[in-house]
């Protein structure tokens, strides 16, 4: 547990702001959140024999990066605007365009990858050529719910998202589903700084969140922190993979 005063702590994360999904911050900090599989490690697998990629929500490009060598025609989509120039400037060695938008062709990739990004399942049957595949994590509506509630927060998303609704969503878009997982990792937030900073780089858990707004609530929240060494809440995450059958969608 990191200590500090609760002015010095809460002073100091509302100063980070990262991009992507770099929260290198959170090392030796939040402990958790990560399911049992390897998202990079099932990704490497997709692209060994691919020769085109569509990368959606990449972020800052930094997980595509890591996947290089990437297939010959590599494409990233991002509209963040905090995020585009920074992955711009990260995939520009690697030749990846990076668009603010989804292409409008058909039939142009052979995988597409989606990390904590969009699912749209008809644009990614029509951008899938026949035999193509889709590999997804995804954020589950049930992520750190407890965390909300100790703030007397609304929860991130009013639609239930999980892995029983994306799959659905695929098949619909005549996709044939391959893998399905699903996890509710724990993850123990060690001061409220850790807290400050998580909810700064994830804007969307608490849509009007600041520390001055919610300061009475996070007061309360740093002394349950203390006397127990600790906050643990829960995670949600689900990984979705998906191909196009040889003779196309069906709607």
């Amino acid at each position: 547990m990191r200590s500090g005063r609760y002015g010095d702590l809460v002073g100091e994360a509302s100063g980070v702001h990262g991009t992507g999904w770099e929260f290198a911050w959170l090392d030796g900090r939040a402990l958790g959140s990560e399911p049992s599989w390897s998202y990079p490690d099932l990704a490497r697998a997709q692209l060994r024999h691919a020769g085109s990629l569509l990368d959606l929500d990449t972020g800052s490009g930094e997980l595509l990066a890591e996947l290089a060598p990437l297939p010959p025609h590599t494409i990233a989509v991002e509209s963040w605007a905090r995020n585009i120039p920074v992955a711009r400037d990260r995939l520009m060695p690697f030749g990846v365009p990076v668009l603010t938008e989804l292409p409008g062709g058909e039939e142009e990739f052979d995988v597409v990858l989606s990390r904590h990004g969009r699912l749209p399942a008809a644009d990614i049957a029509r951008l899938l050529r026949p035999g193509g595949r889709v590999l997804s994590q995804q954020v589950g509506s049930d992520d750190l719910l407890a965390l909300n509630d100790a703030l007397g927060a609304t929860p991130p998303r009013v639609q239930r998202w999980n892995a029983e609704v994306a799959t659905a969503a695929l098949a619909a878009a005549g996709l044939g589903v391959t893998d399905v997982r699903e996890e509710h990792p724990s993850v123990t937030f060690r001061s409220i700084e850790e807290v400050v900073r998580q909810l700064g780089a994830s804007p969307w858990q608490v849509r009007d969140f600041t520390p001055e707004r919610y300061a009475k609530e996070l007061r309360r929240l740093d002394a349950v922190i203390r006397a127990r060494s600790g906050f643990t809440v829960t995670a949600h995450r689900f990984l979705v993979a998906a191909a196009r059958p040889f003779d196309g969608p069906t709607q």
